[in-house]
């Protein structure tokens, strides 16, 4: 295929600013029993074949003791079981799984947290970009992405200086990744995150670049 008759069109989103004030963000941690003196890692959405569930759970055993964090997983899928028994065979301290919210909460939840996480199953061998990602972007959170090499999300993070990239085959990595996460200055990358959502995956500059090809 002629290189002129490709296009790259990115996932997009209509943008909203869906930022919480401080007391926004306590009241909210409050509600669902999340801590408020902990930096809040969350993870949001499907928890099937392809999250690579046996990995995240490597990850949240590893960091069992690590009480300075706080895992908050809300989702429900195939491997949601893994998950659960984990929950009550390990009995981690620092973690909270739960199956649903009402979908102006999760939302809420989502702005109420500190980093956006994002897995993806080590096997994939073709490149995968979850919409979960343009979500934390928009709630003005840093991504921590666990995927395959295969994908370029990792790089759009580094390279985009709003978040960190790990292998999902190294629960080591991962802990390195969740240091960094606890040594940055959180509210500035989020907000870097936050323009480069606008600046690369508004869906007006999509609209205005199927127009520019069929012109």
């Amino acid at each position: 295929i002629s290189a002129e008759k490709v296009e790259v069109f990115p996932n997009c989103i209509e943008i909203q600013d869906i930022s919480l004030t401080k007391e926004e963000k306590v009241s909210m941690r409050e509600k669902y029993g999340i801590p408020v003196d902990k930096m809040v890692f969350v993870y949001g959405g499907n928890l099937g074949k392809p999250q690579g569930i046996p990995f995240v759970i490597e990850c949240l055993r590893a960091e069992k003791e690590n009480l300075d964090v706080f895992f908050l997983i809300v989702g429900d899928g195939t491997e949601y079981r893994k998950l659960e028994e984990f929950v009550m065979a390990d009995k981690p301290t620092n973690m909270k799984l739960m199956k649903r919210l009402p979908k102006d909460d999760f939302d809420r939840m989502i702005a109420a947290c500190d980093v956006g996480v994002i897995c993806l199953d080590h096997c994939f061998a073709i490149p995968n970009f979850p919409s979960r990602f343009l979500s934390y972007m928009q709630a003005g959170l840093p991504v921590l992405a666990c995927t395959d090499p295969n994908t370029d999300i990792g790089k759009v993070i580094t390279e985009g200086k709003f978040g960190w990239w790990c292998e999902s085959d190294n629960t080591d990595h991962f802990a390195h990744c969740v240091v960094q996460a606890m040594q940055s200055d959180l509210q500035s990358i989020g907000a870097v995150a936050f323009d480069y959502l606008q600046e690369n995956f508004h869906v007006k500059d999509s609209y205005l670049r199927i127009i520019k090809s069929i012109e």
